[in-house]
């Protein structure tokens, strides 16, 4: 297996243990992320993000399969099964990821999956009538974001 597909291997390991600083040691310093649910985010947000999403995360299984990786690029597709926390719903997200490496850590990470099909599970007759929609997508974001920003701003208080 080539290094950066053990480097991928890795980060879905410790996000499944909840292990959110393993996960962070993954990336280089100015990372960048992308997904449907926070849009696009930088170095220490994308850390902060792991951090929030697995001091949250009750009930978290995460799985990831069909890993390839060379020296500059990688994918793997990885689930999620969860409790979304703000409705109590029962959510099996399917993402499907891509990686750029540089030296020997994940540069560019952009995950993707059906917003649609993730807002039903989440958030059941909202998210069936209005998930296809750019206005429930900028909702979600802007919350996303919300609360990662309050999030940030309580760990440069916390010890």
């Amino acid at each position: 297996m080539h290094a950066n597909a053990d480097l991928i291997l890795g980060f879905y390991q410790a996000f499944n243990r909840r292990d959110a600083e393993a996960m962070a040691a993954c990336y280089s310093r100015d990372v960048q992320f992308e997904d449907p649910a926070f849009g696009v985010l930088q170095g220490d947000e994308v850390r902060g993000m792991w951090r929030m999403l697995c001091e949250r995360a009750l009930d978290l299984q995460v799985t990831v399969t069909d890993i390839e990786a060379n020296d500059d690029h990688g994918s793997a597709r990885w689930d999620a099964l969860y409790t979304f926390t703000q409705t109590g719903r029962r959510v099996h997200n399917v993402i499907e990821a891509e990686f750029a490496f540089r030296q020997g850590r994940i540069s560019a990470h952009h995950d993707r999956f059906d917003f649609w099909r993730w807002s039903r599970q989440a958030l059941g007759p909202p998210g069936w009538l209005l998930g296809w929609s750019g206005f429930l997508r900028d909702k979600v974001r802007t919350q996303a974001r919300a609360n990662l920003t309050r999030y940030l701003a309580g760990s440069a208080t916390r010890p």
